[in-house]
């Protein structure tokens, strides 16, 4: 079957799920897309179960519009083609939290590369690569501890305390839950967040 018709296809079973009080609801908190269909993650997910993750489909699937062809698109997307390049071109393209967050949970943490891509965003100017930089910390630190060297240790910290002194609340949170999940790495982590966050009080 063609990409154009796995498309197609896909969009004919998301329409069978949609759900119109989501969608007014997304678009009331500012996501903006051509399409939202307003299909909740585990029936995305159900969706995406149906196909053999795919390099074309998830390219083609990432550059519609709509707000569930991207989020499948990082579940079709095959780890070993993709690139860090189209890493860099995926995030300047995400401009809310919520595919930010479904992104990292479904592709980046899996990439060779992932921390190298966290420790780059979190030093960013733009705000979402920030967000993502902390958010894929977390789930680095949950899936790997704090396996990090001392220089990367410090770097993270320094960054996280930065952005704690944000007048941001969506980084700085991103900061503080990645801190938390630090702290939960060991008695030496959750020591060293502890003292962090009593200086910072």
């Amino acid at each position: 079957m063609e990409i154009n018709e796995v498309i197609r296809e896909i969009k004919s079973k998301f329409r069978l799920f949609m759900n119109g009080v989501i969608s007014q609801s997304l678009r009331e908190k500012g996501l903006q897309y051509r399409l939202i269909f307003g299909i909740e993650l585990p029936r995305i997910k159900e969706i995406a179960a149906q196909y053999e993750p795919n390099h074309e489909l998830a390219q083609a699937l990432w550059k519609e519009d709509i707000r569930e062809c991207k989020i499948l698109a990082a579940y079709l997307q095959p780890v070993e083609s993709f690139y860090p390049e189209i890493a860099d071109i995926w995030m300047e393209q995400i401009h809310n939290t919520e595919l930010a967050d479904y992104v990292c949970m479904a592709l980046f943490r899996r990439l060779p590369y992932a921390s190298q891509k966290a420790f780059q965003w979190m030093a960013s100017e733009n705000r979402m690569e920030v967000y993502m930089g902390f958010r894929l910390m977390t789930h680095l630190f949950a899936l790997l501890g704090a396996t990090m060297n001392e220089r990367s240790r410090d770097e993270f910290i320094d960054q996280a305390t930065a952005t704690m002194e944000s007048d941001d609340l969506i980084v700085k949170q991103a900061a503080l839950s990645a801190l938390e999940r630090y702290a939960s790495c060991g008695e030496e982590q959750s020591a060293e967040v502890q003292h962090l966050l009593d200086a910072g009080a």
